[in-house]
């Protein structure tokens, strides 16, 4: 009877002890790398402590390399939360169930992609497609970036009624958004399409691309930028944990940290919100 109980006070004791260590697991989580890497560690070194804070949990910021590697690492279970962009936050939650967004930045419930022109072009900006620009050398963001490629082309075939590679004499992509200002400002691309918030703070810090890069046109909106959890986050750090991240982030005021994005503020999202990006991906056979 004596071993009995000493018995069960171990295995209560050890079950206790798991439970504080699962408790204090790391939360990893990631972001599209749509900046250069430094940049990128920059702006979420912060967010990280943020959260750790806020979710009383060590909370730890993962770069990848590419918007593809952002979506793998959250599908292998190595991220449990991520930043995505419009079409790769479709593409995660399709690989991982139950997985959902639950925020987005006040601007991405109608981001706009920029249509930008070096200035040699001689093309300005218009509240029509810039068909002038037809026979010129054009680059994408990333291959699959919702700003930097999907809409991008999504209005490129409805505008023009043909492909990219028709209406343009060559196209390309960058890799990134502010590689995209980079190149079109050099004149390696005579226009090319970005992320209005990169364009946009390149004109706030004064950066010398936007001289010679300048806006030719504005998409209609759509909706964008989410953060998007696992699914199974609340068997691992108890119930309502994906609920208590989303609070933390629509709960990010401060203007240092929001600047990482860079964001007004965070509201709530659901998957559905995406439906329109779902549709325009599966269109433009950019999803499985």
């Amino acid at each position: 009877m004596f071993l009995s109980r000493l018995t069960a006070l171990a295995v209560t004791a050890c079950l206790s002890l798991a439970g504080i260590a699962h408790a204090k697991d790391t939360l990893y989580f990631s972001a599209i790398p749509d900046d250069d890497e430094t940049r990128l560690a920059e702006r979420f070194g912060a967010v990280a402590d943020y959260l750790s804070q806020e979710l009383d949990v060590p909370v730890e910021f993962v770069p990848v390399k590419s918007y593809p590697a952002a979506v793998t690492a959250f599908r292998n279970d190595q991220v449990q939360l991520a930043w995505f962009g419009g079409l790769s936050g479709v593409q995660a939650r399709l690989l991982v169930p139950d997985a959902r967004a639950i925020a987005q930045g006040d601007e991405d419930q109608s981001f706009v992609t920029y249509f930008i022109a070096n200035t040699e072009t001689g093309l300005t900006e218009s509240e029509g497609f810039p068909e002038a620009a037809r026979g010129m050398s054009f680059t994408f963001g990333a291959k699959t970036s919702t700003s930097g490629r999907l809409m991008p082309e999504y209005q490129i075939r409805e505008q023009t009624g043909e492909a990219p590679e028709e209406f343009f004499g060559r196209v390309g992509f960058s890799g990134d958004h502010a590689q995209t200002l980079r190149l079109v400002a050099s004149g390696a691309w005579q226009v090319g399409a970005l992320n209005f918030t990169v364009y946009d703070q390149a004109v706030t810090e004064g950066a010398p691309e936007v001289e010679t890069a300048k806006v030719i046109w504005k998409t209609p909106p759509y909706p964008d930028y989410n953060w998007t959890i696992r699914g199974d986050v609340d068997a691992r750090w108890g119930e309502g944990f994906a609920d208590r991240v989303q609070a933390a982030l629509i709960g990010m005021t401060d203007p240092a940290l929001l600047a990482a994005f860079p964001r007004n503020a965070f509201v709530p999202a659901t998957n559905e919100d995406y439906a329109p990006i779902e549709a325009v991906g599966r269109q433009l056979d950019l999803l499985e």
